[in-house]
C-alpha cells in the first residue's frame, strides 16, 4: 500500500474584500509584531500600508520591507531576515506574488531552523515550521500562497534553489481579488502560464494521484477560459476571481503531485537570465510537453490534460493525438494573451544552452518529470525552444 501526505494551507480567504475576515483570525493566534514583505511598487502605491490597516485592526504592529525584487536572491533574503530579527517579529506578512511570498517563505525558515538559506535547498532540509507567514496574494498565477515550494536565486552560482519543505506552508492565505484588479496585462498573462503549467506538470508527474488529478484538470479548464478575459480586460471581476481560484487549484496540484521538466529548465534560465518565471515557463511548455510525449509511457499521461482542456475528442484520443492537440492548444492559449513564442525572442543565447541543461538536471523539479531525459536531450529542447 502506498501513503501519501497531503500538503495544505490551514485558513485560505478568497473573495473581493476578503481581507476584512484577516484581523479576526489574526487575533485568535494572538500575534504582536508583524513584518509585511514586499517590493517597491506595493509600497509606493499604498498597498503594503492598505494591508498594514488590517494587522492594526487585530493589534498587531508592524513595519514594513519593501525591497523585494523579482526572482529573489539570497542577498534579498539576507537583508529581509536582518530586519525580521532586529524588530523581534512573530509574524511575517507576505503582500505581492511569488517573489514575495517565497521570500517570506525562507526567511520563515531560516528564522526558526538557524543557519543560512543556501542550507535549505532541496527536499525537506528543515526541522521544525517556520515562524508564521501570511500570504496576501496580488498574482493569480504562482500557487505559492498555497505551495510547500519557495525558490531563491544563488547570484554565486547564477541558478535557482528550488526547496520543497511542508514546514515552509503558509499559516494564512488570502485572494482578495480587490488587490489583483489592476495588474497589467503582461503580468496576468505571464502568471496565469506560469499557473497553466502548474497544472499540466503536475498531472503528468510521476507522483500524480487522484486528489492532485481533480485540482489540475479543474485548474486548467479554468485558465484556457478565463486568462484571456483577465489580460484583455484586467477590470472584469469574474475573470480575476475564477483565475485565483484556478491558480490555486493549480498551486495544490502540484504541491502534493510536484513538478517536472518545464520547471526545472525554466528555473535554469531565470538563474542566469533573471527572466520572468512565467514567461520561460509558457514558452518551454509546449516543447516540452513533445519531447516527453515522444516516449510512449509518457504520452498516455497527456490524455488527461486534453480532458482538462476539454478538447474536442480527447476521451478517445491516444496518447500521441493528445501531446499533439495539447501542445497545440498551448500555444494558441500563449499567442492569444501575448506570450513570446521561442527563446529566441528572450534574447537567450545557444552557446548557454549546455550550461543551462547543466544546472537543470540538477534541479529537484527534475525527479518528478515522467520520463529522466539526458543532458543531450535537454540541450536538444532548449535548441527546439530558440527556433
Amino acid at each position: 500500500m502506498a501513503f501519501e501526505r497531503i500538503n495544505a494551507v490551514g485558513t485560505s480567504f478568497f473573495g473581493r474584500g476578503s481581507m476584512e475576515l484577516l484581523p479576526e483570525e489574526l487575533k485568535k493566534r494572538g500575534f504582536k509584531r508583524g513584518l509585511i514583505v514586499t517590493d517597491s511598487f506595493l509600497y509606493e502605491n499604498g498597498t503594503g500600508d492598505k494591508v498594514g490597516t488590517f494587522l492594526l485592526k487585530a493589534g498587531v504592529e508592524y513595519a514594513i520591507y519593501y525591497l523585494v525584487e523579482p526572482n529573489p536572491t539570497t542577498i534579498i533574503v539576507n537583508d529581509c531576515l536582518e530586519a525580521a530579527r532586529a524588530l523581534e517579529v512573530d509574524l511575517l506578512v507576505a503582500v505581492g506574488g511569488g517573489s514575495a511570498i517565497d521570500t517570506a517563505k525562507a526567511v520563515s525558515i531560516v528564522m526558526a531552523n538557524g543557519g543560512k538559506v543556501e542550507d535549505y535547498e532541496g527536499i525537506n532540509r528543515s526541522h521544525k515550521p517556520g515562524i508564521p507567514v501570511v500570504a496576501v496574494n496580488t498574482t493569480a498565477g504562482t500557487g505559492s500562497e498555497v505551495t510547500a515550494f519557495y525558490i531563491v536565486t544563488d547570484p554565486v552560482r547564477q541558478s535557482k534553489m528550488c526547496m520543497v519543505d511542508p514546514n515552509s506552508m503558509v499559516t494564512i492565505a488570502v485572494n482578495d481579488v480587490e488587490l489583483m484588479m489592476t495588474m497589467p496585462k503582461g503580468l496576468t498573462a505571464s502568471t496565469g502560464m506560469d499557473a497553466m503549467t502548474h497544472a499540466i506538470e503536475a498531472a503528468v508527474s510521476k507522483r500524480a494521484t487522484p486528489f492532485t488529478d481533480k485540482d489540475a484538470l479543474w485548474a486548467m479548464d479554468v485558465i484556457k477560459a478565463y486568462l484571456p478575459q483577465a489580460v484583455s480586460d484586467g477590470s472584469n471581476e469574474k475573470a480575476r476571481e475564477m483565475m485565483a481560484y484556478a491558480e490555486y487549484s493549480a498551486g495544490m496540484a502540484f504541491s502534493n503531485a510536484g513538478l517536472g521538466m518545464v520547471h526545472a529548465m525554466a528555473h535554469s534560465l531565470g538563474g542566469l537570465m533573471n527572466l520572468p518565471h512565467g514567461i520561460c515557463n509558457a514558452v518551454l511548455l509546449p516543447f516540452v510537453m513533445e519531447f516527453n510525449g515522444s516516449m510512449p509511457e509518457a504520452a498516455e499521461r497527456y490524455k488527461k490534460a486534453a480532458i482538462g482542456l476539454r478538447l474536442p475528442g480527447a476521451a478517445s484520443m491516444t496518447g500521441e493525438q493528445a501531446v499533439k492537440e495539447t501542445s497545440a492548444c498551448i500555444r494558441r492559449l500563449s499567442r492569444e494573451v501575448g506570450i513570446p513564442q521561442s527563446l529566441r525572442d528572450l534574447n537567450v543565447s545557444p552557446g548557454n544552452f549546455e550550461a543551462l541543461a547543466e544546472t537543470a538536471m540538477r534541479d529537484s523539479c527534475m525527479e518528478d518529470n515522467p520520463i529522466k531525459p539526458s543532458l543531450q536531450q535537454v540541450i536538444e529542447v532548449y535548441g527546439k525552444a530558440y527556433g
